[in-house]
């Protein structure tokens, strides 16, 4: 491309710095615009307490491990350093037994088959269903058809118990809740597996959410990852790629608005007043706030109604950062029990009512699902020594909560510790700090509305090919020269990538 052309980039999350980096090495300049005073949005590790580090959203990083992306960037390279978390899930019940999901299915099997062999029997059952639909769901990652598409199709086919493609399409529309209780007598298995599909956002009883739970084969087939360092490690080594392809960032700089000349953007305004020129702009941020807030004048028309009427769940996440002087002691524990997500939800319907709750505005009720972290487990560059870090989410909180949150933080956290004393008996007193991030404060600390790290639910009509909507699924935006990225955009949300990948290829193809 000669002569370089500017292309704007509106976001330094993981996204904004994928799209900067691949359109650096097309040969664009580019400048990445971050409204905070560090990159990385959802993907960045602080030291909330002292001497401890913890991420401040993502932990896990699974679905860009299946990108290339990271090879394709050389990040590796570029200093990012990544340990597989092996068992990737650890179901902790409350006076009851340790169930264990490895990468490996036969090692899950024979995990499960310990405290009940039907059961067994049927995860490996479900596995082999589950298989053929997640292959396809990976060929979709990068907005392609996949590979095999014959064959996937063939598989796919064959999950559907019913047979043909409307045993396939009742099977993909059905809630994962429904999904489970199918496929399980009991919630040995339905609990933990339905902890990770509830990532998604997504209650037990969403119509269409099947795949959510179907993606626990993924997990079989990739592993779950944690980045040493914590979640800034890939950041920082996305910068690092970024200024050795020749791009720059500037963080503080918040977008006030992106400016166009009828249907072509011409650039952004920081909120400083200072005018930023380029000869495109791509957007890794909510696209709702891009084109119906900042982009002026905003998007109108159809369009734009279409984008309006995306919707947003109230059922968001609540974190709590522990300091520990021990990981939690869970009787009957093994070597390894601490590497991957640790679950402390019994019983599905729980989960269930817990979404529900969330939805009306109100707390979930004792015991709170909950899920940890322990990153220090397998990092010791997050905690001094002999300290830990433990990361304790509730996966159905309410951003908008009856009373404020302000009122309830505190209790609400005590009650999400109580949940693993339960369990841990005696961890509670290994505490020396904590640091409770309710959806309120993230929601302003990083311009996510809503406090939702997707932007949008990942409805069926939102996903994919839909996300936002079908024209925007494409990138590209009825102004010219306006390309937009990020987990509110195809194909998925998530430490993926594979929209900023996209979204730059877009813009090179548009500039050359």
């Amino acid at each position: 491309m000669s002569p370089a052309r500017r292309v704007l980039v509106v976001g330094g999350g993981h996204n904004g710095l994928v799209a900067a980096c691949y359109l650096a090495r097309g040969g664009a300049d580019v400048i990445v615009l971050e409204q905070s005073a560090r990159l990385g949005g959802g993907a960045r590790t602080e030291e909330v307490l002292p001497g401890h580090r913890f991420d401040t959203h993502s932990v896990a990083h699974n679905i860009i491990q299946a990108t290339g992306i990271i090879e394709d960037l050389g990040l590796v390279e570029a200093g990012l350093e990544y340990r597989e978390m092996d068992p990737f899930s650890v179901a902790v019940f409350r006076d009851g037994p340790i169930v264990r999901f490895f990468r490996d299915v036969g090692a899950t099997v024979d995990s499960i088959a310990e405290v009940d062999r039907e059961e067994a029997r049927r995860y490996a059952a479900w596995m082999r269903e589950a298989m053929p639909v997640v292959t396809a769901m990976r060929g979709a990652l990068d907005g392609r058809p996949s590979r095999l598409p014959g064959r996937a199709l063939a598989g796919l086919q064959a999950v559907a118990r019913n047979g043909g493609p409307l045993g396939l399409a009742q099977l993909l529309l059905s809630p994962y809740g429904k999904l489970l209780e199918q496929r399980f007598a009991s919630d040995l298995v339905r609990a933990p597996v339905s902890a990770f599909a509830a990532h998604a956002s997504a209650a037990p009883d969403s119509p269409g959410s099947a795949t959510f739970a179907m993606w626990q084969a993924f997990y079989h087939q990739v592993g779950q990852w944690h980045a040493v360092g914590g979640s800034q490690g890939l950041t920082d080594a996305l910068a690092t790629r970024l200024a050795a392809l020749g791009g720059a960032w500037r963080t503080a700089a918040a977008v006030r608005r992106i400016t166009r000349q009828g249907d072509r953007a011409t650039g952004v305004e920081l909120e400083s007043g200072e005018r930023l020129p380029a000869d495109a702009v791509l957007t890794a941020l909510d696209p709702r706030t891009a084109l119906l807030e900042l982009l002026d004048p905003p998007l109108d028309g159809p369009e734009a109604d279409r984008l309006r009427s995306t919707t947003r769940s109230n059922v968001v996440q609540m974190l709590v950062h522990v300091a520990a002087t021990a990981l939690p002691a869970y009787p009957g524990a093994r070597p390894g029990d601490w590497s991957g997500l640790q679950s402390f939800v019994d019983r599905l319907d729980a989960l269930a009512d817990g979404f529900a709750a969330a939805g009306a505005r109100y707390l979930p009720d004792d015991p709170v699902p909950t899920y940890a972290f322990t990153p220090s487990a397998i990092d010791d560059t997050l905690a001094p020594p002999g300290r830990h870090t433990v990361y304790l989410a509730c996966p159905c909180a309410p951003y908008r909560v009856r009373g404020g949150w302000a009122a309830v933080a505190d209790e609400f956290a005590d009650r999400m510790i109580a949940t693993v004393e339960a369990r841990a008996p005696g961890f509670t007193a290994t505490i020396t700090g904590r640091a409770v991030y309710t959806p309120e404060q993230m929601a302003a600390d990083l311009r996510w509305p809503g406090a939702h790290p997707m932007y949008g639910d990942l409805n069926p009509d939102q996903l994919g090919p839909f996300r936002p909507t079908r024209r925007l699924a494409r990138h590209r935006t009825p102004v010219r020269g306006l390309v937009v990225a990020g987990a509110g955009t195809a194909p998925v949300g998530g430490i993926a990538g594979t929209s900023g990948r996209a979204a730059a290829r877009a813009v090179l193809r548009d500039l050359s």
